[in-house]
């Protein structure tokens, strides 16, 4: 059967697609999107980078579209982070005319109370606050075809378990499941265990299309290290991760006193500056944004060319994660580890490990230099 998963969509959906400049699905697109249309129970898994969000919109879409009542509360889509929650909000947008609705925790909940009197067809947010506006009765799921869990794998940690199981348990039985991740572990599979689980072979897009960097620098000299590079290499978009909070503000305010255009986005920023800087970032008004891990998983802003790393986390899917910001949807990128002697130990190690080739380089009179 020749036939692609596009081809099960509406001429209104492929016209979407066609400004998008999308005309042929992923591989995670082609196996997932028949099996939704189906109403099969799915739990997907596929590479960072690979069109996961795409591959649940856009069956999901055209079932709304499909419906006698265009009735509110369709769709509720849940993730682990309000910025995963937005852009997943922006991507439903993007491709449909359907009523759309954020509701996130640390907005105002009155405000998003007064959103839902709009009756939004599909309902985006994070666990805590959809439990909360179910539980007032302000959300109600008995029009409710299906429940997506995005970034399942994080979902299911200990910490946001009791969320994400009440959250499940609040639907009736017969609402469709859906939940994805670049990682399905075992306790997913559990808690998913009646759903049909598909795995997309890994494309190697770590190795295929990202080229990795491995710069030396003493602690107390990293962050000189990076404005140097900045300024030798001039990124088109950098992002700049760091695995403690506290050192978000210290790179951003080190490298604005230099004069780099730059913004930070951590833990501690409300939503509006964390909002101000994503989208200064996404538009390209800003060039370099500084981050902790919580942008780590799930973000997903176009073409980024370069990913810098100012440590590297202990966990190494992490890595992983930080790295595939880079080199989306078929592009090539550069991810570049500054690191002191620990660390650079430890990069060897994950380049045996990951099947990578790191390529040492060095910043020497405003240039990039590589060492033979």
């Amino acid at each position: 059967m020749n036939m692609n998963s596009f081809e099960l969509l509406n001429s209104s959906l492929l016209e979407k697609l066609r400004e998008l400049n999308i005309e042929k699905p992923t591989k995670v697109q082609d196996a997932v999107i028949p099996l939704i249309l189906e109403g099969k129970n799915v739990v997907f898994q596929s590479e960072t980078g690979t069109g996961k969000t795409f591959a649940y919109l856009l069956p999901l879409v055209k079932k709304i579209m499909e419906c006698e009542e265009r009735l509110s509360c369709k769709v509720i889509i849940t993730a682990p982070t309000v910025e995963l929650a937005s852009q997943i909000n922006m991507a439903a947008k993007s491709i449909s005319n359907c009523k759309t609705g954020l509701f996130t925790g640390g907005a105002p909940l009155k405000r998003q109370i007064e959103t839902l009197k709009e009756k939004p067809e599909i309902v985006v947010g994070t666990p805590g606050r959809l439990i909360e506006l179910i539980q007032l009765k302000k959300l109600k799921v008995s029009n409710l075809l299906a429940l997506v869990f995005d970034e399942t794998d994080r979902m299911l940690k200990k910490e946001a378990f009791d969320d994400t199981n009440l959250l499940r348990s609040l639907v009736l039985e017969n609402c469709q499941i859906i939940a994805n991740s670049a990682t399905i572990n075992n306790p997913c599979k559990r808690f998913f265990a009646d759903s049909t689980f598909v795995t997309i072979e890994d494309e190697d897009i770590l190795k295929k299309n990202i080229t990795h960097w491995a710069i030396f620098a003493e602690s107390r000299d990293k962050i000189e290290m990076l404005r140097k590079f900045l300024i030798a290499e001039k990124p088109a978009k950098a992002l700049i991760f760091t695995s403690r909070s506290d050192q978000v503000d210290n790179i951003y305010r080190k490298l604005s006193y230099k004069k780099v255009n730059c913004m930070a986005l951590h833990a501690k920023a409300d939503k509006t500056e964390r909002k101000t800087a994503i989208d200064r970032f996404r538009s390209g008004k800003c060039p370099v944004l500084v981050t902790s891990d919580l942008s780590a998983r799930g973000l997903d802003i176009p073409n980024i060319t370069h990913v810098i790393q100012m440590d590297l986390p202990s966990d190494d899917d992490f890595f992983i994660h930080r790295s595939g910001r880079t080199a989306r949807a078929g592009k090539k990128g550069i991810n570049v580890v500054i690191g002191d002697e620990y660390e650079m130990r430890h990069y060897s190690e994950l380049e045996k490990k990951l099947g990578l080739k790191v390529y040492p380089k060095d910043v020497v009179a405003g240039k990039i230099i590589s060492f033979d």
